[in-house]
C-alpha cells in the first residue's frame, strides 16, 4: 500500500492571472498558501483474484475491467496519461469537501501522480510532479483551470508565484518569523457556505472575459505584491492586508456575473458589518469557501452573525504532497 497526502490552499490575491489564456500574454503573480487539511490517496496493485481489473473508491465505487470504464474523469485521464496496464486498486478520501474553492481537484491531481510514481518505484521532484499536473489537468482533461494550484499544493507552504510569458514560473516563500505567522494565521477565518460548484464551469467564464477585465486582473497582481508586503514590513501591517482583500473581493466579483451570489454576497456583508476587516470567496466562485480576515477581538461577533454556517478552523503548512506511507506489493 502506497498513501500519498496533498494539501488544500486558500489563495489570497492574483487569481485569474494564472489562467495560461493571461500570463502568456501578460504574465501572472499569485499569493497564496497550503493549509494543514489534506487529500488523501492510497494506491496498491489489485490482487488476481476478482472479476474486475480496477477497483476505483471515490464518491462511488467503481469495480471495472477497462480504464476508460471508469466513472472519474480524473483517475481516467491520469491512468491513461501515465500508461497504466496493472490492475489497481485506488482509494479517495479528503479532509474537506470537493468542488469547495480550495483546490481540491487538482490536490488530487497531484496526489495521484504522486502516488502512482511511487508504486512504479520513481521519485519525482516537486517541479515535475506540479508540471505533470498542470498538464494533465489543462491538456488531458482540458478543464478550465490555472495554474496556481497544481504549484501551490505540490510545494506547500505560504508563497508568491509570478508567471512569466514564455509559460515557466518562480515560486517564493513569503518569509514571517514565528510571532508574525501566528499573529497572522489567528486573523483568519474560514467558513463553509454550503454550496459547492463545478469550478471549471465558471472559470471559463473568466477566460472569456480576461481580454476585457485587463484593467482589473493587472490590479490584483498589483495587489498581490501590496499584500506580501504588507506583511513583510517590519511591523506587519495586519489591518491594510485585511482592506486590501476586502477591496480585492470588489474586483473579483466584477470578473464574472457567476462568481458571486445574492447568498454569498449576504454572506460577506454579515461579516464585514460583525467586524470583519475583509473576506473573499475561494477558489473561481459561486460557492465552496469564504475566508474573512478578523482581529482575534472581533472574532467572536462574526463567529455568532454567522453562525448557521460550518467554521473550519486551520493553520498554513509547508510541506505539500508528499508520500506518507511506502510498502510496496506486486500482484503482477
Amino acid at each position: 500500500m502506497i498513501v500519498s497526502r496533498t494539501p488544500f490552499r486558500v489563495s489570497f490575491f492574483g487569481g485569474g492571472s494564472d489562467y495560461p489564456a493571461w500570463y502568456l500574454k501578460h504574465g501572472g503573480v499569485v499569493l497564496g498558501t497550503t493549509i494543514d487539511k489534506y487529500c488523501y490517496i492510497s494506491c496498491r496493485h489489485l490482487p488476481p483474484f476478482f472479476h474486475y481489473k480496477h477497483r476505483i473508491v471515490h464518491s462511488r465505487i467503481d469495480n471495472v475491467t477497462d480504464i476508460n470504464d471508469i466513472t472519474h474523469p480524473a483517475v481516467r485521464g491520469i491512468l491513461e496519461y501515465m500508461g497504466e496496464t496493472a490492475g489497481l486498486e485506488i482509494h479517495h478520501n479528503g479532509d474537506l469537501p470537493a468542488r469547495s474553492g480550495l483546490g481540491s481537484s487538482s490536490s488530487f491531481t497531484v496526489g495521484l501522480i504522486h502516488v502512482l510514481m511511487a508504486l512504479h518505484g520513481k521519485m519525482i521532484s516537486k517541479k515535475d510532479l506540479a508540471s505533470r499536473a498542470v498538464h494533465v489537468e489543462q491538456d488531458v482533461l482540458k478543464e478550465h483551470v490555472g495554474s496556481q494550484d497544481q504549484i501551490l499544493t505540490t510545494h506547500g507552504g505560504f508563497n508568491m508565484i509570478e508567471f512569466r510569458q514564455d509559460g515557466s514560473y518562480d515560486i517564493s516563500p513569503v518569509i514571517l518569523d514565528r510571532e508574525k505567522s501566528v499573529q497572522f494565521q489567528k486573523h483568519l477565518m474560514l467558513f463553509f457556505t454550503g454550496f459547492t460548484r463545478f469550478a471549471s464551469d465558471i472559470a471559463k467564464s473568466h477566460i472569456d472575459n480576461l481580454e476585457l477585465k485587463t484593467r482589473e486582473t493587472r490590479t490584483m497582481m498589483q495587489m498581490a505584491q501590496e499584500a506580501k508586503e504588507c506583511l513583510q514590513s517590519e511591523n506587519p501591517r495586519f489591518v491594510d492586508f485585511g482592506q486590501l482583500l476586502r477591496e480585492y473581493w470588489k474586483y473579483k466579483r466584477d470578473l464574472s456575473d457567476k462568481v458571486s451570489t445574492s447568498e454569498i454576497d449576504q454572506i460577506h456583508d454579515t461579516g464585514i458589518r460583525a467586524g470583519a476587516l475583509g473576506g473573499k470567496l475561494l477558489g473561481a466562485g459561486g460557492g465552496g469557501f469564504f475566508l474573512f480576515f478578523v482581529k482575534p477581538e472581533d472574532q467572536p461577533k462574526v463567529r455568532e452573525a454567522l453562525k448557521d454556517l460550518v467554521h473550519v478552523n486551520f493553520n498554513l503548512e509547508s510541506t505539500g504532497s508528499k508520500i506518507v506511507i511506502y510498502e510496496p506489493t506486486d500482484f503482477q
